[in-house]
């Protein structure tokens, strides 16, 4: 028999959420947070001001359902692997409203959540679901079935996911309003366009509604003893055998797209060795027990930003580039702190500091500049000469013995030039 406490609780939902000390939580993590105004222009320096002047009515309009939140304004932002994500940013006062939203609806359905699921959630992150992956295989489940789902959070069906919400959710106005940030329209270029499907990445309620959909994802894997890591809409599942994993990834698919209405992407998607494959921009080594590593393509992708740096940064003071790239390798360097392979730290450190040398050579233009600069450097008179009119290219030079001598570990070391290789010794040793 149901709880009448429980039940008036449940139908007076919306009340614990606009409640003030809800409200400020949710202000206070809005305002840390900053981002971007949305539609209206308003920043979060202006929302004190705004609250203390409307929050009342604001307030009242929630309560009797009447509230109606703006468009959310459209951005695009390049993926990792191509593309372009589209992100959908909410104006301040409704970023707030779904902080708020967020704070109450969280702790209803974390507890049920699987302990398999790492994504946006407290106390999960993705290393946990790496360390989780390489166990998996350890355990000797050595080929993955890797779910790749086709525009999530353009495609999530408004129908479904609210059926989910609504079993814990019991006060209609809060289900209302979930669906109308839902079909909160789109504005781009002047023009709103209404939404019919998906949950746009970019306000705070999105990972909550995604892992309230993909739960149903969760629970199946659970229901047929899969093993399994999920982070938001990367799956990947862990079986022993290449006959079993390719029957899984043909029900899988036909579940996700038959129960959930979502797309999985087959270019995409693949029944493969674990090695073979990448999650969460993680690789690891074939060997029984697998050792984790930085991926290919995430390694490719830090090239780029420091090739793109490198080329912004002709003409400029070295030091000042190499203070621009720290941030950048630094926190490359502590996402991938679980990697047992130091080769890829290595060549990335002797990479890029071969693409500095490449700067300076570049920068000295002449001969004669350039046979000074080696001179300065130590290098002796016949040889800083010959180096400076060999005729090679700025690459060249840059991996040559004499800018080598001149210009070597220890000199960018001095300049606080950030060292993966010896970042990966740390972690190494504090493990």
């Amino acid at each position: 028999m149901t709880d009448p406490a429980w039940t008036e609780a449940g139908e007076r939902l919306l009340e614990e959420i606009t409640s003030r000390p809800n409200m400020m939580k949710a202000y206070h993590r809005v305002v840390s947070n900053k981002g971007a105004a949305g539609v209206d222009g308003m920043t979060t320096g202006r929302l004190k001001e705004h609250l203390q002047r409307e929050w009342a009515s604001i307030k009242e309009e929630l309560l009797t359902g009447k509230y109606t939140p703006q468009p959310v304004r459209k951005v695009e932002i390049p993926k990792p692997g191509g593309g372009m994500r589209l992100l959908g940013i909410p104006t301040v006062l409704d970023r707030l409203i779904q902080q708020a939203l967020y704070q109450e609806l969280g702790p209803l359905f974390e507890p049920g959540f699987s302990a398999s699921s790492y994504g946006f959630r407290p106390g999960k992150s993705a290393h946990q679901a790496v360390a989780a992956a390489r166990t998996s295989v350890a355990a000797g489940r050595r080929w993955v079935v890797d779910i790749d789902l086709a525009n999530f959070f353009d495609r999530v069906n408004h129908d479904i996911l609210m059926s989910r919400v609504a079993r814990k959710i019991k006060d209609k106005r809060v289900l209302l309003l979930i669906r109308r940030y839902l079909q909160a329209g789109l504005f781009e270029g002047g023009i709103i366009s209404a939404r019919n499907e998906g949950t746009p990445q970019g306000g705070p309620l999105s990972p909550l509604l995604s892992n309230i959909l993909l739960d149903e994802l969760d629970k199946e894997l659970e229901r047929r003893g899969h093993t399994f890591c999920r982070y938001a809409d990367d799956a990947n599942i862990y079986v022993r055998t290449r006959r079993s994993a390719a029957r899984v990834m043909a029900s899988i698919t036909s579940f996700l797209e038959q129960r959930l209405k979502l797309t999985v992407n087959q270019e995409k998607s693949a029944v493969a060795r674990p090695w073979q494959r990448q999650f969460l921009g993680y690789g690891m080594t074939f060997h029984r027990t697998p050792q984790l590593k930085a991926g290919d393509k995430a390694l490719a992708r830090l090239k780029s930003k420091l090739r793109e740096i490198s080329r912004k940064g002709r003409g400029r003071n070295l030091k000042r580039l190499i203070e621009e790239t720290t941030p950048i390798l630094r926190g490359w360097s502590n996402y991938f702190k679980l990697s047992e392979v130091k080769k890829p730290f290595e060549e990335l450190d002797s990479w890029f500091r071969r693409k500095l040398r490449c700067l300076l050579w570049r920068q000295w233009k002449r001969p004669l500049t350039r046979a000074r600069k080696l001179m300065q450097r130590g290098l002796s008179e016949e040889r800083a000469w010959k180096s400076a009119y060999n005729g090679r290219g700025p690459w060249w030079n840059s991996g040559a013995s004499h800018m080598n001598e001149a210009f070597g570990i220890s000199y960018f070391r001095k300049l606080g030039l950030y060292s993966l290789l010896n970042q990966f010794h740390r972690f190494q040793y504090s493990t």
